[in-house]
């Protein structure tokens, strides 16, 4: 599949796989931010996409992020929709007790395209039943 990119900033650097078989496109910050302990910000990318309906672009955390600074994407994933053209920006958040510096041409997030399945719901006054049923959080246990 092709996915027709804009740059509207000529140093953005365009999303790009990490390694042949990665699922995800690694994206990067157009621009420096301060993100304080609980703050979040939407950092620009400087792209924009042209998604072909019936697909969609999901936005997700970097699992290096995540783990050693407490940076995470806030909305996880975000939907950027195939109608939707304006600039790419990732919303993150600081979980962390310290400031975290992002850094223009720094990764920052996960890009990945999927495909969307329109659904047509139809009210009923019943629902099958399954083993599970109702049971909802934590109805399996954890061990």
């Amino acid at each position: 599949m092709i996915i027709n990119v804009k740059k509207i900033d000529e140093n953005a650097i365009l999303p790009k796989y990490a390694h042949d078989d990665d699922s995800g496109m690694d994206i990067y910050a157009n621009e420096e931010a301060i993100i304080k302990p609980l703050e979040r910000k939407a950092i620009g990318t400087g792209i924009k996409v042209e998604i072909p309906k019936g697909y969609e672009a999901q936005v997700r955390p970097k699992s290096g992020l995540a783990l050693n600074y407490g940076i995470t994407v806030l909305n996880t994933p975000g939907t950027i929709d195939s109608g939707y053209r304006g600039e790419i920006k990732v919303i993150l958040i600081n979980l962390s007790n310290k400031e975290y510096k992002v850094e223009k041409g720094s990764k920052i997030a996960q890009l990945i395209f999927s495909r969307v399945e329109k659904v047509e719901l139809k009210e009923v006054s019943e629902l099958s039943e399954t083993k599970r049923n109702e049971k909802g959080f934590g109805s399996t246990g954890l061990k």
